[in-house]
């Protein structure tokens, strides 16, 4: 069983990679380009000085660069600076629109590509000791080569740059203000979550950076290792992330009073929301947190072709208030601003745990319903079991790395299924009863049952719909769970949190909540012919607990 499993595995990376690769090319090679004419057609309407330059890192690299300065620096005086750390598989030419507007409006802008790619030295180390004190090193270059002051120093950065900004953050105290976007907290709970490992969003990474750059050897064992589903290295794999995540570091940046933005899209493919909301509510120095629609770095794309953006407009806020001193305000807006998935405008909260005001407790009876009362009432028998098969797909999944997520912002089109048409055989479907008004869910829903499996280790995934009268289902979130070393036949308590989000569902309209074990987002651990036995009982019932927002 465990070779058939193998052989799948190896199958679906396969072809995964090769997608990966494809997409990997034809993006990392234009946006450079794309970026870069961006500049040259703009350079002529400022007088910001543009110039390449080589910068020493850590360990004796290089690492190339670019800055901008004001165009009125006379010799005499000095600008608050801002260090831009490039993203995964790019270079330092990816925010020269932004960067060139920054210098326009009195800062000093110095860009760089992150070691081990392109042509900087060194290998990729994703964001280990060795980036970490590349930090200090471009922060030393700039303060004796530009008019950068050394008490107005800051950071932004897309995805691997937002990443690398927080842990400058939490490593060098010079460090004032960050805008972080697309960012991770926990480099684990993002790519392992649930102890599932995300197969089409790993081999991306993977992909891009043998493409567009050198992994270090450490790299290349971890990601083989992830890969293989090597839970005997998870041990291993946890510590290497661990040292990478912001979060394991947060202590040192309240330490330090750094002021820090982040800004996530609901869908991220890579780094989803949760993370960051614990991290959020952890931090103790100015802080704010916003979350739009769409997938990773899709919401501030537009804004690297220096198009109006409000995810890079409200980062220069960020940056003007706390490193000029800028009076506009962002200091007294609600911190927490959400953008629902189904449209309208901003919302604002004072933290990441008031978004709901109720979390509703939906019980999973016999006959499949979610009651939509709250409590166990008639019909809602308590003790009952049902199972399923595992290694089919049952038309329930996350969707598409990037282009599921895309659609959902662009479109309001998120992944859909018939949930009347879903194989019972090779899923669980429990509905609930028409709502009368609007749900606005808020935050993170959570499935509570007993699982009992026929084999020692297993996936499943859990997906919350919003359904239609016609029984069509738009994906409102879902999640994933790995279990190992579990006893055959034996019952263990399941407690999974789905990804936050944030939806309004219609009046007329259902929840459904599907479980099944096949999804291509994730790298499943399903044996042939096992199965998953999904059971309630009045001692411990089985139950979905949805996140409202009833203001």
């Amino acid at each position: 069983m465990r070779s058939a499993r193998s052989r799948r595995i190896r199958s679906a990376a396969a072809g995964t990679l090769t997608a990966a690769l494809l997409a990997t090319a034809a993006v990392g090679a234009a946006a450079p380009a794309a970026t870069a004419a961006t500049a040259s057609t703009t350079a002529s309407a400022s007088s910001a000085t543009f110039e390449f330059v080589d910068i020493p890192g850590s360990g004796g690299i290089t690492l190339k660069g670019n800055v901008f300065t004001p165009g009125d620096y006379d010799g005499t005086r000095t600008y608050p600076m801002v260090v831009l750390p490039s993203s995964w598989s790019l270079n330092d030419l990816e925010y020269i629109a932004q960067a060139k507007k920054l210098a326009d409006s009195g800062y000093v802008v110095v860009s760089y590509t992150s070691r081990g790619f392109w042509l900087s030295g060194g290998e990729i180390e994703v964001a280990g000791p060795e980036d970490v004190a590349d930090i200090s090193k471009v922060i030393d270059w700039a303060l004796a080569n530009t008019p950068a002051d050394e008490d107005r120093i800051g950071m932004a950065g897309i995805s691997y740059g937002a990443g690398l900004s927080l842990m400058g953050a939490a490593f060098d105290e010079r460090v004032k203000a960050v805008v972080a976007l697309s960012g991770w907290a926990d480099l684990v709970e993002s790519l392992f979550t649930g102890r599932t490992q995300k197969l089409q969003a790993s081999l991306m990474l993977g992909g891009s950076g043998y493409l567009t750059g050198r992994p270090g050897d450490e790299l290349k064992t971890v990601l083989g290792d992830f890969l293989a589903g090597r839970y005997d290295k998870e041990a291993e794999l946890r510590a290497w992330g661990k040292e990478r995540s912001p979060a394991t570091h947060v202590d040192r940046i309240n330490a330090n009073g750094t002021a820090v933005m982040m800004g996530n899209a609901w869908g991220d493919s890579l780094f989803p929301p949760d993370q960051l909301g614990a991290f959020y509510e952890k931090l103790e120095g100015p802080k704010r947190l916003e979350f739009r629609p769409g997938d990773h770095a899709t919401a501030e794309a537009t804004g690297l072709f220096g198009l109006p953006n409000d995810v890079w407009q409200d980062g220069v806020r960020w940056l003007d208030h706390h490193l000029k001193g800028a009076d506009n305000g962002i200091d007294a807006e609600r911190p927490v601003r959400l953008k629902s998935r189904t449209g309208g405008g901003y919302e604002g909260y004072a933290s990441w745990s008031a978004l709901a005001t109720e979390h509703k407790r939906l019980p999973l009876g016999r006959k499949g319903w979610l009651l939509g009362t709250g409590e166990l009432g008639v019909g809602a028998e308590a003790d009952w079991s049902t199972g399923i098969g595992t290694n089919l797909d049952s038309g329930a999944n996350g969707g598409i790395i990037f282009l599921s997520n895309l659609a959902d912002q662009l479109v309001q089109q998120p992944p859909s299924v018939s949930v009347p048409l879903l194989p019972r055989t090779v899923s669980a479907v429990w509905q609930s009863e028409k709502y009368g008004t609007a749900q606005r869910v808020r935050g993170s829903a959570k499935l509570h049952t007993t699982v009992t499996p026929s084999d020692d280790r297993g996936t499943l995934m859990a997906y919350l719909y919003d359904v239609d009268s016609l029984g069509t289902g738009k994906l409102v979130t879902h999640s994933a769970f790995t279990f190992t070393d579990r006893t055959p036949g034996r019952p263990f308590t399941l407690d999974l949190d789905l990804t936050a989000t944030s939806y309004d569902v219609p009046a007329g309209h259902r929840l459904a909540l599907v479980v099944d074990t096949v999804d291509p987002l994730y790298l499943e651990h399903n044996a042939l012919g096992t199965t998953l036995t999904f059971s309630s009982t009045a001692a411990d019932p089985s139950w979905l607990s949805v996140p409202l927002d009833n203001r």
